[in-house]
């Protein structure tokens, strides 16, 4: 299923700033890496913060349940140091650091002890994977960035009953 664009967001509780063209840019260089279409192009409509509730569906187990990880913010592209925020890719390089994660990741979402990221590390079109540093899970997730927002689902199809 096609998430709809218009209605992936939630709240901007941070108040982050509209995405322009020099943060990409900024962002892109600082990372060194070139970011997915649909990612800019979601990021365009509202800049990081609260999705709408979206789950992944898994084959494979992972920490957070037996088939799918939530995603239920999104970071955003901060460059100004004014504005607080604990969802911004930026932070990445300083939390692969912190938190001993593998080299060549895009933090999209998490909280320190589990990521899902963008991964780079076989080539210039990133993986999306699941990192949980305190399970040592290391788990792909989709072949492309497209391919993991086009294959969400509404989080409501894993509630319990």
């Amino acid at each position: 299923m096609a998430i709809n664009k218009t209605n992936f967001w939630n709240t901007d509780y941070y108040n982050h700033p509209p995405l322009t063209d020099e943060m990409i840019v900024i962002a892109e260089n600082s990372l060194g890496v070139k970011l997915p279409i649909l990612l800019i192009e979601l990021l365009k409509i509202q800049n990081g913060g609260y999705t709408k509730g979206f789950a992944f569906p898994m084959t494979q187990k992972t920490t957070w349940a037996n088939n799918h990880i939530l995603l239920s913010e999104m970071f955003g592209i901060v460059i100004d140091k004014t504005v607080k925020t604990s969802q911004n890719i930026l932070d990445t390089e300083y939390m692969i650091r912190e938190w001993g994660l593998p080299e060549k990741q895009v933090l999209l979402s998490g909280d320190g002890h589990w990521w899902i990221t963008l991964d780079y590390r076989n080539g210039e079109i990133p993986t999306v994977r699941w990192l949980d540093l305190e399970c040592e899970e290391d788990i792909h997730v989709a072949d492309s960035f497209d391919n993991f927002i086009n294959e969400l689902v509404s989080e409501d199809e894993y509630a319990e009953e």
